[in-house]
């Protein structure tokens, strides 16, 4: 089968109802008042195709808000681990949050592997949907690089009108598409089509910040001691909304609950954040970091810095959610101006 093949629009529906008869299909689905969420959907009618970021990222199903590691009996001297896990199809992901996946890839099988993480992993396949233009003003996707496919799905939709290109990116992607029977061979001239698209998107996608995607990392080598940070600390209200809806962020807490009974009980892991005041306290009381300007500067070192140094990428996708979140008006794009100002 070749590598890209063409659905046209009116077989879009029959798709997704497909898909849907084997396994669970999630997608973004519209919740009111310019709000849309991931949700299980049976049809292609229940899709929103133009939506802004989901409220939450796709990183919930890969990396749960709370997922059951273990269960034990005290009685029994027992201790057993759980995997919880389900097979679904993830459609409609923008370029955004395949980075964000990417990332958490890129930690979860690094030393020490997450088992639970990459078994849940491997029984999710992903079809991306490309963004046009911009979702709204709070992207900042160009000058992370991530406004243009770079891998991370199994099929690739990008609408041109009439029809979708579909890119087939894995052997998973060419079985959907073989099951389906709906496809069509792409033509020269949808080949065309699509690079025109390209090129335009070029034009339009242009560095969201006074900021070289090069330079970010520089920048940030010498923002530590920066001014800024006081000025988030006036700000922020460290409700920790910022690092919910990340694409990126994956701390989390280990917790053992005992039942009733107190013999029995299970130890899971929820999701938490650097943003709230217990996460860095330790023994004694101490706090390496108490003051919100802390934690707001790491939380963008955890982003433009410490990852660099490590994975060699950036870890903001570019997806906006953190401002478009933040209770107090606290705006990516405009802290990162803020630090080049300071540089100059």
């Amino acid at each position: 089968m070749q590598q890209f093949v063409v659905l046209k629009k009116e077989n879009f529906d029959a798709f997704i109802s497909s898909l849907a008869q084997t396994q669970k299909v999630v997608a973004p689905v519209s919740r009111g008042y310019n709000n849309f969420s991931f949700q299980e959907v049976i049809s292609g009618k229940e899709i929103s195709l133009k939506y802004i970021p989901t409220i939450l990222p796709p990183k919930k199903y890969f990396l749960p808000p709370r997922e059951t590691l273990t269960a034990y009996n005290k009685r029994e001297n027992a201790l057993n681990a759980i995997l919880e896990y389900e097979k679904m199809v993830i459609f409609g992901v923008h370029t955004c949050d395949l980075a964000g996946i990417q990332c958490l890839n890129m930690v979860f099988v690094d030393k020490p592997k997450d088992i639970n993480y990459i078994i849940r992993k491997n029984k999710i396949a992903i079809i991306g949907l490309e963004c046009n233009d911009y979702c709204d003003e709070y992207a900042s996707c160009c000058v992370v690089e991530n406004h243009l496919p770079n891998g991370g799905y199994d099929l690739f939709f990008t609408d041109l009108g009439d029809a979708f290109i579909v890119h087939i990116n894995t052997m998973l992607g060419e079985e959907l598409v073989s099951k389906a029977a709906v496809f069509k061979p792409a033509d020269a001239k949808t080949l065309k089509s699509l690079e025109s698209l390209r090129q335009m998107k070029r034009s339009i996608f242009k560095d969201e910040v006074n900021v070289k995607h090069e330079n970010l990392k520089i920048l940030f080598d010498s923002a530590f001691e920066s001014k800024v940070w006081e000025d988030l600390n006036k700000r922020c209200v460290a409700c920790g909304n910022c690092t919910n809806v990340c694409p990126t962020c994956y701390c989390f807490d280990i917790i053992d609950e005992p039942n009733l009974d107190l013999n029995t009980g299970v130890r899971y892991r929820n999701w938490d954040s650097c943003q709230n005041e217990p996460f860095a306290k330790v023994a004694g009381n101490e706090n390496f970091r108490k003051e919100r300007s802390q934690r707001q500067r790491h939380r963008y070192m955890r982003k433009f810095k410490y990852p660099v140094d490590k994975y060699s990428r950036y870890f903001c996708t570019g997806c906006g959610r953190c401002s478009r979140t933040c209770m107090a008006k606290i705006k990516l794009k405009e802290t990162i101006n803020d630090l080049a100002k300071e540089t100059k």
